[in-house]
């Protein structure tokens, strides 16, 4: 059985597919919490985990940090540091650590 033109293996040379930082720009707008929201969403931790998930592909989507790009740059430390901190919020391991402007 073939495989349907979007999942085949992609050249160890060419940039991230067309649209695909934009994609994951809209996503993360999607599930970004802000300080309307806030409250409603701080204590959900999947919510949390996936704000922090799409901000990590965001940043590895990064044009100047091609898929072909060296194990050492600084989009790749800095989505391990999202993706670390998402996990925490999927193991339970992250608390809301309350609000910074009403203690609670």
């Amino acid at each position: 059985m073939a495989l349907e033109p979007r999942f085949r293996p992609v050249s160890a040379s060419q940039q991230w597919p067309e649209a695909s930082r934009d994609t994951a720009e809209a996503l993360h707008r999607l599930l970004t919490i802000d300080n309307r929201n806030w409250h409603a969403y701080k204590a959900q931790p999947q919510r949390r985990a996936a704000e922090q998930l799409a901000a990590a592909l965001v940043i590895l989507l990064d044009p100047a940090n091609p898929p072909n790009a060296p194990l050492t740059t600084e989009q790749r430390r800095q989505s391990i540091e999202l993706l670390e901190h998402g996990l925490g919020w999927l193991r339970g391991e992250r608390k809301d650590p309350g609000c910074p402007n009403h203690g609670h």
